[in-house]
């Protein structure tokens, strides 16, 4: 009975560094966003409807595997338009491949003001981590794209999760973040 743990939140507002530091204090494994979306770059942009579905289609064959493993659970990390449906549907799928399985759900949301996320989008983990965020120019400009165009963080009340913690982390560093949600949800 794997746990899911879902990390969401807009770009670069520490998903991935709140997840690596959460897997050392509980085990579990992280998979982040990019390590699809920059696996598929090598064939067709994630922009491509190609992409996209391929993309999607590793990310759920992974979770499906690790929901009927013998692993303890998995970090996932997302970005999450609010005013998607698409969205939405995508969350819930994900959510019960796990419970289908008996694993449980924690569904984490990180947010932080544009002005700091422009700031971590320059950092040496995140450029490590992820290939296409190399390009800190390209990477700016599809943040505030995003920001433009989409709702990064949930309205109160809106995420009826009974395992939800919602985390401005804004002044909390991603060790006193990860505390936080093991804590919380008891990891």
């Amino acid at each position: 009975m794997a746990k899911l743990i879902l990390l969401t939140g807009p770009q670069a507002v520490g998903k991935m560094t709140v997840g690596q530091e959460l897997t050392k204090i509980t085990g579990l494994k992280l998979f982040h966003n990019h390590m699809t979306i920059d696996l598929v770059s090598n064939f067709f942009s994630y922009g491509t409807e190609e992409g996209r579905n391929l993309v999607n289609d590793i990310r759920m064959e992974i979770l499906e595997a690790v929901a009927k493993s013998h692993l303890e659970g998995i970090i996932f990390t997302f970005v999450m338009a609010y005013e998607c449906e698409e969205d939405w549907k995508l969350t819930k799928e994900i959510k019960n491949i796990f419970k289908s399985n008996g694993g449980e759900v924690y569904y984490i949301e990180l947010q932080a003001p544009l002005e700091v996320r422009l700031e971590r989008n320059k950092t040496e983990n995140r450029r490590k981590h992820k290939v296409s965020k190399r390009d800190v120019a390209f990477s700016e400009k599809l943040l505030l794209n995003a920001e433009g165009k989409h709702r990064m963080e949930s309205m109160e009340g809106e995420v009826k999760e009974k395992n939800y913690l919602k985390i401005d982390n804004t002044n909390i560093s991603a060790t006193e973040v990860a505390k936080m949600i093991k804590e919380k949800f008891n990891l």
